[in-house]
């Protein structure tokens, strides 16, 4: 069963929400909150697995709330649920997993929540420890961009992202959309210097230039062509062992 948490200013919205969800039958509501500062408080403690986050807040905005959470050490998946339809491209820029509109209806509730399961599970199939960083190992990455088949050289990649379950691969001289998966990259960049350091990003440890902190014991990284790549509070601990601090 689903932790849900769910955020909204407005105490009916919330009760009607929490109602759907439990009927579900797979959603158990762990906490609810009606301003930005007392959910990220609330959801850094209570570690639900979804939040489902209104986008007007009175004064805060939920996608603040949203940017805030991508550095927490267990990162919530984001189901926007709002009476807005316009923020709907903004709310996939922050990797949200959905977006249902007020008033709500049942079934729509349902397709979300199944929606989570889902993804969840594919991505709990797909994740496996990775491997300890080994001896730096000279090669190239293929990848499919632009219709193409391109070698990439390991050591002249700065980052790669992930936005909307595609990723951005981003080099000292230039950025390629691709259409695979963060996690089959991770994989294929196994025992190199790149490394998972955020649940949407991988890093090349080689690119990097500084390590400024964050909130909440997490951490940028400041990479060689100026760009800056967050580090979560679980990947915190284990890229310092493998800088050797």
């Amino acid at each position: 069963m689903l932790k849900g948490f769910i955020v909204d200013d407005e105490p009916l919205a919330r009760d009607e929400l929490a109602y759907l969800l439990g009927r579900t039958r797979q959603v158990h509501i762990v906490g609810e909150a009606d301003s930005l500062e007392t959910a990220l408080h609330s959801i850094a403690e209570m570690e639900p697995d979804v939040v489902f986050l209104d986008i007007q807040l009175a004064e805060d905005n939920g996608m603040e709330l949203a940017k805030q959470l991508s550095v927490l050490e267990e990162v919530p998946d984001i189901v926007f649920a709002t009476a807005y339809d316009e923020y709907a491209l903004q709310a996939f820029e922050v990797n949200a997993l959905d977006y249902i509109l007020k008033p709500f209806e049942e079934e729509r509730v349902r397709k979300t929540v199944d929606k989570v399961m889902k993804l969840r599970s594919a991505r709990e199939k797909r994740a496996a420890p990775s491997p300890p960083l080994g001896p730096d190992r000279t090669g190239k990455l293929a990848v499919s961009a632009e219709e193409r088949i391109l070698l990439i050289d390991i050591d002249n990649i700065v980052y790669v992202g992930s936005d909307d379950g595609k990723s951005e691969l981003v080099t000292t001289g230039d950025r390629y959309k691709l259409n695979e998966p963060l996690v089959n990259l991770e994989r294929r960049l196994a025992g190199t210097s790149v490394v998972r350091v955020h649940r949407s990003y991988l890093a090349n440890l080689n690119a990097v230039t500084e390590i400024q902190p964050w909130f909440n014991s997490a951490c940028i990284l400041v990479m060689k062509d100026e760009s800056k790549v967050p580090v979560s509070r679980s990947f915190t601990k284990e890229l310092k062992q493998l800088l050797g601090l």
